[in-house]
């Protein structure tokens, strides 16, 4: 039975899907001759210098112009990455992270820059080297600037066209890795930048560059897809925006040792003393991402440390409340600075970092230093929150807010698990983040960007890989079903079936790589890798019981979950032989499940057939799966609320919970259950944590959930038909006696506002937006909406 399974998923591996495609749209300002054939300039690099090693590389280009264009596009790119200037002025980063085989360029244009007669390109490139962060795929040091047509090749880079290049002896790398921080961290080094290393006034037109080397040529530049590939990097756009850059308020004085007088105070102005020391705590009251603005005048020799951290620690290594400084020690990772004695320099970072609190330790030598002012550059992907959501409960928003800041802080060129420790793009973090994407911001670009990763991190097997892009591989089984689910979220809300089409060779796989390991009792059987299910403390490294040895509950029907979802795609992409086998595994391994691992006695399904563990999990997702009958489930989730004995979901598994709550019509209770979200604010929390205290991460993407849950569970709003074509709208006001929204829909905006009658009685104002319609649910009655405003009453 197995091997007949595995030949069938084989044989749909290999099928072609007619009619679909994956690739975006040319986007705005990309010659199409670009993306058809190999670019007229090349990668270039400094000679004789090892490009696998660690490096920071300055390039310059000065080119005369007879006027200034209306219109002058580059597209550009790097490894590991570069960061762009035109006359002494920033005009972009890149590239956005994505793997060798799909190696993004970004395009700018810079004519807004330029001007008649001598003008300057400048980029500093660096390549980390052994450093590399997780999330960084990467070849060897190279740069690459093409022109969009002839009128801008004056500008390629390539042999003998004028680039010239310097390898910094200023910078250096300070490794930050799990043994020096006492937990999994792999964002790259801190920064060591001597400032009496540093060129400068190198952006800039006239600075001498005439001691600088020749560029050299090391590769074409190859877009994906042609027929000669003479690169490592086959070129494909980015597929998303800017990152935002914004200034932020400067940190609070909450300490200064040996300044004792700088407490409270701003620290513009602050003259640290010749030969001292001093060692200042900062707050910025809030975590953020952002790159440190440090600028200093004098002290020449001074060294200056900046630590960072979420939290500050005590003597034994426990975050308290997160307000809390008495007694407590800040612990990170740190840059060092060694300051040139020049007027108003300033210091940051090649990467951004991740703070609440830093700490400045400063060593002057023969000459005082003074700190002119010291601010942060926020960056991340440039969400807005156009979802409104409103109730009179302050708690609520101030959830709401949180979650927020949350999920902002873990999307950049992904989205990131946790912004401090690893900036990874891991599909069980991900799905919850496109989810509050699509309904807070009604931006899918980063979503459609991170499904396309998945898909492009699939390993011959069939899974992808549980987290990407990355440099080191891992494997999360579960996670693979998971990104199956995260396909059929995206065809719901977005429809795209070009693009949906497009991904189910993946779905196939997945689902082909499974049904090859069922046991013989017809429960998914024995895995490799990593088949982590939840951060519950009695999961062990977070896998259920018997999920690596075969026979676990959780897994099967995490299985029976995605094939559901597979079986309505593929049916709708005008696949019935893949979406009846689909349902047919589903039926088969859910049937199974039930039968070993039902447990009359206590009317729950067990882990295991042994039927000794039991938990939320197994009984969450036999709901969503619908293996149960129909009339017992709403017993089991009485029982999955109420009995402290099982393994309780911890804030990941809790949008499942969630989701089965509203299956079984009891999302009423979902507001009571958001005390561990208002035990977090109790503690000072300005994002919300990965787990349970004691927790590593302080701000964690699958703790934002509840930004979705208002909009989808509270208020009601869920997509009826594919593409959001059509609306449900089922509200779960718990004990709110009002609640109001607006939320970003394809067509336009939606809106609604519920306020009760009496113990049972609604009063609802809805706003559909145009050629939208659907069905609106209360207390087990129906009513139609149509596209436009109404009001309905109950």
């Amino acid at each position: 039975m197995a091997r007949m399974i595995l030949l069938l998923s084989l044989s749909l591996w290999i099928t072609a899907v007619p009619g679909f495609t994956r690739e975006a749209p040319v986007g705005p300002g990309v010659n199409p001759r670009l993306l058809e054939n190999q670019w007229d300039a090349s990668w270039i690099a400094c000679p004789d210098v090892p490009r696998k090693d660690y490096g920071v590389f300055h390039f310059r280009k000065t080119f005369a112009l007879g006027k200034q264009p209306d219109k002058f596009v580059v597209h550009a790119s790097a490894d590991n990455r570069y960061k762009l200037y035109v006359n002494g002025v920033w005009a972009g980063e890149g590239p956005a992270r994505g793997d060798l085989r799909h190696w993004r360029f970004e395009s700018y244009d810079i004519a807004a820059l330029l001007r008649e007669g001598e003008n300057v390109l400048a980029a500093v490139v660096w390549n980390f080297g052994e450093h590399v962060p997780y999330a960084q795929i990467t070849s060897e040091t190279g740069f690459l600037l093409q022109g969009d047509t002839d009128a801008e090749s004056v500008v390629n880079t390539g042999e003998s066209a004028g680039w010239k290049v310097l390898a910094s002896e200023a910078y250096r790398p300070i490794p930050i890795n799990t043994e020096t921080m006492h937990a999994f961290t792999v964002v790259g080094p801190g920064d060591s930048v001597d400032a009496r290393k540093y060129p400068w006034g190198w952006r800039e037109p006239g600075y001498d560059d005439s001691e600088w080397e020749e560029a050299e040529k090391i590769a074409a530049a190859c877009p994906r897809g042609i027929r000669w590939m003479r690169s490592h990097w086959q070129l494909v756009p980015r597929m998303i925006p800017p990152l935002e850059h914004s200034l932020q308020q400067p940190p609070v004085v909450r300490r200064a040792g040996g300044l004792e007088h700088a407490a409270g105070k701003s620290l513009s102005g602050l003259v640290v003393p010749a030969d001292s020391r001093a060692k200042i705590l900062l707050d910025q009251t809030y975590l953020t991402t952002a790159y440190p603005l440090l600028r200093v005048s004098g002290g020449r020799a001074a060294r200056i440390r900046i630590t960072y951290a979420e939290a500050l620690v005590d003597s034994v290594g426990n975050k308290t409340h997160r307000d809390s400084i008495a007694g407590m020690e800040l612990f990170g990772y740190f840059d060092e600075f060694i300051a040139d004695g020049g007027q108003d320099r300033l210091l940051s970072t090649l990467w951004w970092r991740t703070f609440r609190y830093l700490e400045l330790e400063i060593e002057t030598a023969g000459q005082p230093l003074r700190i002119d002012s010291l601010y942060s550059e926020f960056t991340g992907y440039p969400f807005e929150r156009r979802a409104t959501f409103s109730s009179g409960d302050q708690s609520l928003e101030d959830i709401l807010r949180v979650a927020w800041r949350t999920a902002r802080l873990c999307a950049g060129e992904t989205y990131f698990d946790c912004p401090y420790y690893e900036q990874l793009n891991y599909v069980g973090d991900t799905r919850i983040q496109a989810l509050i994407s699509l309904y807070a911001a009604g931006d899918s670009r980063l979503a459609r960007k991170v499904i396309t990763l998945f898909d492009d991190s699939r390993l011959p097997d069939g899974l992808t890989q549980s987290r990407y892009p990355s440099s080191m591989t891992q494997v999360i089984p579960p996670y693979s079903l998971f990104w199956v689910t995260m396909l059929h979220d995206w065809w719901m809300l977005r429809g795209d079936e070009d693009f949906i089409g497009s991904m189910l060779p993946g779905v196939r796989g997945v689902i082909g790589w499974f049904a090859s390991r069922m046991a013989p009792s017809g429960m998914i059987g024995e895995l490799q890798w990593w088949n982590f299910v939840d951060w519950a403390a009695e999961y062990g490294s977070g896998v259920s019981p018997g999920a690596d040895e075969g026979e676990n509950a959780v897994i099967s029907l995490q299985f029976v979950y995605a094939a559901q979802l597979a079986a309505r795609m593929s049916d709708r992409m005008g696949l019935p032989f893949e979406a009846n086998w689909y349902s047919q595994l589903a039926k088969s391994v859910g049937r199974a499940t039930v039968e070993r691992c039902w447990d009359s006695s206590r009317g729950l399904l067990a882990e295991t057939p042994e039927r000794k563990i039991f938990s939320q999990h197994a009984n969450v997702m036999a709901i969503l799966t619908g293996v149960l009958p129909t009339e017992r489930e709403a017993a089991v989730m009485e029982r999955v609320l109420a009995d402290s004995t099982l393994i309780q979901c911890t804030y990941y598994y809790r949008f499942y919970l969630n989701r089965a709550l509203k299956k079984v019509g009891m999302g009423e209770r979902y507001l009571d259950l958001l005390s561990p979200w208002r035990d977090m604010l109790a503690i000072g929390l300005t994002t919300f944590a990965e787990e349970p205290e004691p927790t590593r991460s302080d701000c964690h993407a699958w703790s934002a959930s509840p930004l979705y849950d208002v909009l989808a569970l509270v208020v009601g709003i869920e997509p009826a038909a594919p593409g959001f074509a059509k609306v449900r709208i089922a509200p779960s006001l718990g004990k709110l006696q009002r609640a109001s929204c607006s939320m970003p829909h394809p067509a336009g905006e939606l809106r609604v506002s519920l306020e009760r009658r009496g113990s049972a009685g609604l009063e609802a104002e809805v706003v559909l937006p145009p050629g939208v319609s659907g069905t609106f649910f209360w207390n087990g009655r129906e009513q139609r909406i149509e596209p436009g405003a109404q009001r309905l009453s109950f």
